[in-house]
């Protein structure tokens, strides 16, 4: 069986992905699953996070969230049995690689698969929707009558965050990086209350916000990266869409959360004020934490189970490219880790 791990020689420097023959796998362990994978999506290497938590090592699987059917079951497993159709992220120190034909995992990182949820789906979907729950749940508190800004709604966790805050009542203003963006984010049913073209640099988000809401603000927002420095200091394209730190702590409303992605997130004591004075939180959203640490196992595992529920029953509905073969994993996972691709590649066996 061949599996496929990225190699990277030394630090800065670009990775390379290669298919390697494994040997074959080892006995199945007594809370062991055995799983035959029929998809499996891509997501981006975070080598900086698994160099800090001393994770890193020569050769790393790639993919993490498959789905698949159990071949066989440890022992003590007593959440699955063979044939049963399951769904889950690999932990971050896992020796295997989603991207092969047969894995083991560890009963406690599955869920079942509805049967109506296909398997490029189920795959496709588990990881944005731990981020959008991690988000709206647990670091802040979606409920009927807030109002909600998701930076780059047309991006496959932005599509996710969407629908889970409109599911949960909550009214929804989205960014749009594009035009194209912009028309899949007006599609979208239920209809987003506003969506702001931030493409041409022209619109001032802050702006569009508190017009929106009656100079209220918003109660929590869902950026997609922030803008630390001035313009000049900035030089990716990308850079130039991202809102400033000062737009965001300005749109915010009183005891809203502002939940970023920017781990590298600098507040000034002028920011740090602002902040007091609405009484406004700032949160890290690092959806890792799950797999972190095993006394979350009782609250990740029905998140996971209510991903897949709403994924049966239509409510997300994620952004998804054509599935793709495994020999192209190769090429895909390039693309994902350059941050190219605008919907969620997924591999089917």
């Amino acid at each position: 069986m061949k599996a496929l791990y990225c190699q990277q020689n030394s630090p800065g420097e670009e990775m390379t992905f290669v298919f390697q023959e494994r040997e074959n796998l080892p006995p199945t362990r007594d809370n062991d699953v055995k799983v035959q994978v029929r998809a499996c999506a891509l997501s981006w290497i975070d080598t900086k996070l698994l160099s800090e938590i001393k994770l890193e090592k020569e050769l790393l699987p790639v993919g993490r969230e498959i789905s698949g059917v159990v071949l066989e079951v440890g022992r003590k497993v007593t959440f699955f049995q063979p044939d049963d159709e399951v769904v889950g992220i690999l932990p971050l120190d896992s020796e295997e690689s989603g991207l092969c034909e047969v894995i083991l995992v560890h009963e406690h990182y599955l869920v079942r698969k509805p049967e109506k949820v296909c398997w490029v789906e189920a795959a496709g979907t588990v990881r944005d929707g731990v981020r959008a729950y991690t988000a709206l749940h647990y670091l802040s508190q979606v409920s009927p009558g807030k109002t909600v800004l998701v930076m780059d709604g047309a991006s496959p966790f932005g599509t996710i965050a969407i629908q889970l805050a409109q599911h949960r009542g909550a009214k929804v203003i989205s960014t749009a990086y594009s035009l194209e963006d912009k028309q899949y984010l007006e599609r979208l049913r239920p209809p987003v209350a506003r969506v702001i073209d931030v493409s041409n640099g022209k619109i001032d988000v802050a702006e569009s916000c508190l017009e929106e809401t009656g100079g209220l603000g918003v109660d929590i927002v869902l950026d997609a990266g922030v803008k630390l420095y001035s313009a000049e200091d900035e030089s990716t394209s990308k850079s130039q869409l991202l809102p400033h730190k000062h737009d965001i702590i300005t749109l915010l409303g009183v005891g809203g959360h502002w939940i970023t992605t920017e781990k590298n997130l600098q507040l000034d004591p002028p920011d740090s004020h602002s902040l007091f004075l609405k009484g406004a939180t700032v949160s890290f959203l690092n959806d890792e934490i799950w797999n972190l640490s095993n006394i979350q196992q009782g609250k990740y595992l029905p998140i996971l189970e209510d991903i897949m529920e709403k994924l049966s029953s239509s409510i997300f509905r994620p952004q998804l490219d054509e599935p793709i073969p495994l020999y192209e994993a190769k090429v895909s996972m390039e693309i994902v880790q350059k941050n190219q691709a605008r919907r969620r590649q997924v591999i089917q066996f």
